[in-house]
């Protein structure tokens, strides 16, 4: 074989090998099924440690968004997505942390689903979600801290496990994507009481927002207004009901 010859074929293999995507990692098992209670809009939960995930109860919405690390504000689709729940449970061959598993519940929402989306950017007000200069108050996800499981003075008592879904919660209060940016992460636990109402008139991380101060007071966190660019996903389309297990 010529010189010449011999050098374009490596050329060709060594770039086709350079582009060759690897394949999409799966869970070893996994059931999905729509859940049919009337509670779709209550309690819901979406878990995933140890090579395991189970969802209950949970609106398509939320399993989309943590699947790709974003909140539920950053992705647009059809309108029933907050409304139609599921029930998934599915198993890695190994005992894999929550990250690990994320890519491939995002290959069983293309499989099961016929999710297509992609990843976009939009320039927002945002509010920054910081350390504050105290240090942060947050307990691992565990640890025996007494809490509240209610209340009777008109405050909302909030309780999650991760950040994103602070967040979240943070952004539907004030009204704009909350990032974070506190540079923290794994599993805490988050417990937040605050008085729902916010004015919609000036800056919602002003000092007088009941929520900013909650935050900073009761997580060791603060608010800060900031703008900037936000990862979005935009589901071009997706089937309600999923293929069968």
């Amino acid at each position: 074989m010529p010189p010449t010859l011999a050098r374009q074929i490596l050329f060709a293999l060594s770039t086709a090998l350079l582009h060759a995507q690897a394949p999409e990692a799966r869970f070893e098992v996994a059931s999905v099924k729509p859940n049919l209670t009337a509670a779709c809009r209550g309690r819901w939960d979406l878990s995933a440690s140890h090579g395991k995930l189970t969802a209950e109860n949970a609106p398509l919405l939320r399993i989309i968004s943590r699947a790709y690390n974003l909140t539920d504000d950053r992705v647009s689709g059809p309108p029933w997505l907050d409304s139609q729940c599921y029930d998934i449970t599915a198993k890695a061959s190994g005992d894999l942390p929550e990250h690990a598993l994320m890519p491939m519940l995002q290959a069983l929402l293309k499989e099961r689903f016929h999710l297509v989306a992609r990843r976009d950017s939009d320039e927002r007000p945002i509010l920054a979600l910081l350390v504050d200069k105290g240090g942060a108050k947050l307990p691992r996800y565990g640890a025996h801290v007494p809490t509240r499981s209610s209340l009777s003075d008109g405050r909302v008592l909030f309780m999650a496990r991760h950040l994103p879904d602070l967040c979240e919660r943070l952004g539907k209060v004030a009204g704009r994507p909350v990032i974070n940016k506190t540079g923290l992460n794994g599993d805490y636990l988050i417990v937040l009481t605050y008085l729902p109402s916010i004015s919609t008139d000036g800056d919602p991380a002003d000092s007088a927002s009941d929520i900013v101060a909650a935050v900073r007071d009761q997580l060791g966190l603060k608010l800060e207004s900031q703008r900037g660019m936000v990862e979005v996903l935009k589901i071009e389309s997706v089937d309600k009901v999923p293929t069968g297990n």
